[in-house]
């Protein structure tokens, strides 16, 4: 659909005496500037209100889209005032004297389809270019002075943020608050029972045996401190029309998360590692090696390389041995029953072929002690920051990871590169 401006200025190009054109609306404003002023005034106002409910995020970027709908606005109106105003006077010939009309080139047929591409800041071709010089055509898009610089081009300041996995291992071990920065558990150590010795009715008292006592082990923590501070020029925060204090604050998250794996996974690769025997080594560890009390509720932990080599297994009837989980649909279950927990292979690697297999409850296996979840402050004047002009940045957090019960989990490996049908 045509806007009012474009049906103007074909108006324009059909009348060779007039090079302006009238705006007509209230007082003087077309129906689009109207529209434009009215757009401006009302997310002016939404921006003030959200302010006032203390809804500062959502105030921030309403009013950026206010100094937008402001930029549209001042473009708009250069561009009318450009053109209002400008005619082109009749000849001047003596009293009574009859003028010729000069002889006037034929205009192109395409050549206001042309002058259009250049208004809306289109590239022109070789050809098109040649028909715009030839009729002077003083809006350009390659010259400033000559209208490129209302022509907006395609820049974006926004922060286009990358797609990438963001796997957060903190949601599959045991949190345990804690208010001290160091503490221990008391663990009851397994052992095999013995039965009781059988006492004849008549039998002599004393003949009662010793059993053996229960044994236990302490396990202890140390909170460790983990921080890390961002100075970020004041010019650069006042100056983007982007929100870029928001970006930076969950960018510092994602390094906190980061921590996070970190350490569980240090923990984790204490256990031993066993090489299995492709899917028959899984199901033997499901079968024998665990305890009954983690078997029944296990979870396979693998990454990229390990998934696909479970995905990629049949049956010797062709059915997959990976079936879809009823209750969630982005998983997947193993024998109908044990959840596949997928990770990006930049968390947990292959090495040397051989694909991770973390089988068991890992919940029961490591434990993260929290003194303190990640806190992120800013200062303007701590530290350098009122002698360096910026805002730092500073991102804490407080914690600890240690191993629980080692037996609940076996880390097993299988090397990948082969494949296999279930036997």
């Amino acid at each position: 659909m045509k806007t009012t401006f474009e049906n103007a200025l074909q108006r324009l190009m059909r009348n060779k005496k007039v090079l302006s054109v009238t705006m007509n609306g209230a007082q003087g404003m077309t129906k689009r500037e109207q529209e434009l002023r009215q757009n401006v005034s009302d997310l002016r106002d939404e921006a003030k209100a959200l302010m006032d409910d203390g809804k500062q995020g959502e105030a921030k970027t309403k009013l950026q889209e206010a100094k937008t709908a402001k930029e549209e606005l001042d473009n708009f109106l250069v561009l009318k005032n450009d053109f209002e105003g400008i005619v082109i006077p009749e000849p001047q010939g003596a009293a009574g004297a009859n003028l010729p009309n000069p002889k006037k080139e034929e205009e192109p047929p395409n050549y206001k389809a042309v002058f259009f591409k250049a208004v809306r800041g289109q590239s022109l071709t070789t050809e098109e270019k040649e028909v715009m010089d030839r009729y002077k055509a003083r809006i350009s898009s390659e010259n400033g002075e000559d209208g490129g610089y209302i022509i907006p081009e395609d820049i974006q300041t926004r922060i286009n943020e990358l797609r990438q996995s963001s796997d957060d291992l903190r949601q599959y071990v045991t949190i345990v608050p804690v208010s001290t920065n160091k503490g221990a558990r008391t663990l009851e150590r397994r052992a095999d029972h013995t039965p009781f010795a059988p006492l004849s009715e008549y039998g002599d008292p004393n003949a009662m045996e010793e059993i053996e006592s229960p044994q236990f082990d302490r396990l202890t923590y140390a909170i460790e401190d983990y921080a890390g501070f961002l100075p970020v020029p004041n010019t650069v925060l006042e100056d983007t029309d982007q929100a870029l204090e928001e970006y930076l604050i969950k960018w510092i998250a994602k390094k906190g998360k980061a921590t996070d794996n970190h350490l569980i996974l240090q923990q984790v690769n204490t256990i031993p590692k066993v090489d299995l025997d492709g899917i028959k080594g899984i199901k033997t560890t499901l079968n024998v090696t665990l305890d009954p009390a983690f078997s029944e509720s296990a979870t396979i932990y693998t990454n990229q390389d390990g998934f696909n080599y479970l995905d990629n297994l049949e049956d010797k009837n062709g059915r997959p041995l990976l079936q879809p989980d009823p209750t969630q649909a982005t998983r997947k279950l193993l024998s109908g029953v044990h959840p596949v927990v997928v990770l990006s292979n930049k968390t947990i690697a292959t090495n040397g072929g051989k694909a991770p297999f973390i089988i068991g409850v890992l919940g029961e296996a490591v434990v993260l002690w929290d003194r303190k979840q990640l806190v992120i402050d800013k200062t303007k004047e701590g530290g350098n920051a009122w002698r360096t002009n910026t805002t730092e940045f500073r991102a804490i957090m407080r914690e600890d990871v240690t191993t629980w019960d080692t037996e609940a989990v076996v880390f097993g490996q299988i090397d990948v590169l082969s494949g296999g049908v279930e036997g």
